[in-house]
């Protein structure tokens, strides 16, 4: 029986209206603008000093060479740097959404006395400006024989970062469905099993936003490597990138090539991982 003859007109999908190209051609002179200053780094690293000190920083490369990239391994330290930057942020970024999670997950779901005063405490630290924590965070850290260490970096950044991590993953699971969780207690599931079993699990995409967000925070972080930190042995990239500017300050093949280096990391998670970038701008709000 076709259409015509039941009297019912065939559903039409309206079409999607065309995108407009001049949004694309508005943006391509702003995208040569942001690429720009990193074609120019690119070129100053792969430039050797004496085409740099003969034809200036503005001159177009007539020779290639890697010397920049291998001075700032050799003479900064920059390799060594790298890797005490990759472990405070791999561990930081475990522990902080790891015990965020469990914090959220005791405010959201379990009658707290305080519970607001205490989600709203442990986001009042975020808003503290650093400058004035820099004295008593150094002395706290000597006093308790942590200081000079990575481990008290990690400390640091897992203590700064918990309140802003809980308090997005408080709002995300407060809003997931209470069906779900009281069809897993007739089950006979326990507070830990729901934990691990269905509440992580779906809150999976919030937990994604975050770690790439706390990566990039973590793994740029400078202040706090220079307040608890005093060992050039123990620096992260990034002061032992602010050394290696002290040490080549004339040499900016050198300081070029240290920070392609020290942003190659954090470029490759935030191409990785920019829809979790996107989405953490937006998780738990409207929830």
């Amino acid at each position: 029986m076709t259409a015509s003859a039941t009297g019912t007109r065939p559903l039409m999908r309206k079409p999607k209206p065309a995108r407009s190209p001049w949004l694309h051609v508005g943006m391509i002179p702003l995208t040569l603008l942001w690429l720009s200053p990193i074609v120019f780094v690119v070129f100053v690293a792969i430039r050797p000093f004496d085409d740099l000190a003969a034809r200036g920083l503005g001159a177009l490369p007539i020779s290639f060479s890697w010397e920049g990239f291998s001075t700032a391994f050799e003479g900064g330290g920059l390799m060594r740097a790298l890797g005490n930057s990759i472990i405070v942020t791999a561990v930081g970024v475990v522990l902080s959404l790891a015990l965020s999670a469990c914090a959220a997950y005791a405010l959201s779901r379990f009658a707290i006395p305080g519970r607001k005063t205490i989600l709203l405490a442990m986001l009042a630290g975020n808003l503290l400006p650093p400058q004035i924590l820099l004295v008593p965070v150094s002395a706290i850290t000597e006093s308790v024989g942590i200081y000079d260490t990575l481990t008290a970096l990690i400390v640091v950044q897992v203590g700064f970062g918990i309140g802003f991590y809980t308090f997005v993953l408080h709002g995300f699971m407060r809003g997931l469905p209470n069906e779900v969780f009281e069809a897993a207690r007739i089950d006979g599931a326990g507070a830990g099993r729901i934990f691990w079993k269905i509440v992580l699990p779906l809150s999976r995409p919030s937990l994604a936003a975050l770690a790439a967000l706390a990566t990039t925070w973590i793994f740029n972080d400078l202040i706090w490597a220079m307040t608890v930190l005093r060992t050039e042995a123990r620096f992260p990239i990034t002061a032992a990138l602010l050394n290696l500017m002290g040490g080549y300050s004339s040499a900016w093949n050198v300081i070029a090539a240290g920070s392609l280096v020290a942003a190659i990391p954090t470029a490759i998670v935030f191409f990785a991982f920019q829809k979790q970038f996107v989405s953490g701008l937006l998780v738990g709000s409207n929830k």
